[in-house]
């Protein structure tokens, strides 16, 4: 099963508004009081925290006893995925099956406030109809948008089919100045992307500068905006390479960069070339290819990246001297068999082959970790 949020506007009447402001409000409000005594005892065990917090703050806030549950899982869960957990702000609420409810007959959803169970209509379209369709949801999340719109997002368990063994891999190169480029040639360029966040970056560099309270909250805009912006490309990319490989029966394969940024940064570059590293969002796009592939059946595998770039998918030969590479920029021209070709798409081609391997090798633990790459010198060949 693949889990999914599905996005569905709310129809609020004027005079439940003020409710779920209320409601959300008391919501952060817990968070930010969960997290302060969180932090003062420093008890970040779910059990623990909650016979620390759950009486006192049911007593200041008044929100109901599962609200109070989603606000302790809430913080835990963010100090876990986020190295500095700043202020909760009552934009968000999370629901569980005790405190929302999806009715499909009548399109409409039950949430608990603080005031009790109050029904909204969906104001949703025919691919937000297709996915609840049959569904029984027992998990959502309330939000409201800065333009004062309310949506839900609303889990639902999608089934999935195994992805079986194929002897085509589509190859995927991702790098930061073509952000993604496949084995098949397709290629999605970086420059928009790097323009994007390098703008955004001289923005909030001059706004840094002036310390006030409208330059927080003109930060925290761009921040918005350079996110949405860099998540919706992701999405794109993403979604065509699940497509082009479901079309082929075919099978992705990336390069394995965990720990890239590390490495990348204990080089000695300049302080512009260290900012578009640590902005580089790959991690996020296999993320997004990781959880469409899973629903659209088709297999992912990650291989060593290793000569993947210095390499000729021709003749496989790698330079013979170390430290040297017949790539050039955007051109790879082996000197060994004198194959000429672009330097990401040559690149491609070793991820596919390399994925081949891993697509269709027997299903033995540790099987990964068994290849390498062999580097034969010229003289001995």
């Amino acid at each position: 099963m693949q889990t999914i949020s599905v996005k569905c506007k709310l129809q609020v009447p004027v005079e439940l508004r003020s409710e779920i402001d209320r409601t959300l409000q008391g919501f952060a409000d817990a968070c930010n009081q969960i997290y302060g005594i969180a932090k003062r005892e420093n008890c970040w065990n779910t059990t623990k925290l909650h016979h620390l917090v759950y009486k006192p703050i049911r007593e200041t806030t008044g929100l109901k006893a599962n609200h109070v549950c989603q606000a302790i899982r809430r913080v835990i869960g963010n100090a876990k995925t986020v190295k500095q957990v700043h202020k909760f702000r009552p934009t968000s609420l999370s629901l569980d099956v005790r405190t929302f409810q999806y009715i499909e007959d009548l399109q409409t959803v039950g949430v608990t406030l603080m005031c009790g169970r109050v029904k909204f209509k969906l104001s949703i379209g025919n691919y937000q109809l297709a996915l609840l369709k049959g569904q029984s949801p027992t998990a959502a999340t309330l939000n409201k948008t800065k333009q004062g719109d309310y949506y839900i997002n609303i889990c639902i368990d999608l089934p999935t089919n195994p992805a079986g063994k194929t002897p085509k891999v589509i190859g995927v190169d991702l790098g930061r100045r073509d952000i993604a480029t496949t084995s098949k040639g397709d290629s999605w360029s970086g420059k928009q992307i790097q323009n994007t966040r390098d703008r955004y970056s001289k923005v909030r560099a001059n706004v840094q500068s002036k310390r006030t309270r409208s330059s927080r909250k003109l930060l925290r805009r761009l921040s918005g905006r350079e996110q949405r912006f860099q998540k919706w490309l992701n999405h794109n990319i993403s979604k065509q390479l699940v497509q082009d490989a479901k079309r082929i029966n075919a099978a992705l394969a990336f390069e394995d960069l965990t720990n890239i940024r590390e490495s990348l940064n204990q080089k000695p570059i300049r302080k512009v070339e260290r900012r578009r590293t640590n902005n580089w969002a790959f991690y996020q796009l296999r993320l997004f290819v990781g959880y469409k592939a899973n629903i659209a059946s088709v297999r992912v595998v990650f291989v060593p990246p290793a000569y993947t770039s210095q390499t000729c998918s021709r003749c496989h030969h790698v330079h013979p001297v170390k430290g040297k590479s017949y790539r050039n920029g955007k051109v790879f021209k082996c000197g060994h068999c004198g194959f000429e070709h672009d330097a990401d798409i040559n690149a491609a081609n070793n991820i596919a082959a390399l994925g081949v391997t891993f697509v269709n090798s027997p299903e033995i633990p540790g099987i990964a970790c068994q290849f390498r790459w062999t580097i034969v010198p010229l003289s001995d060949r």
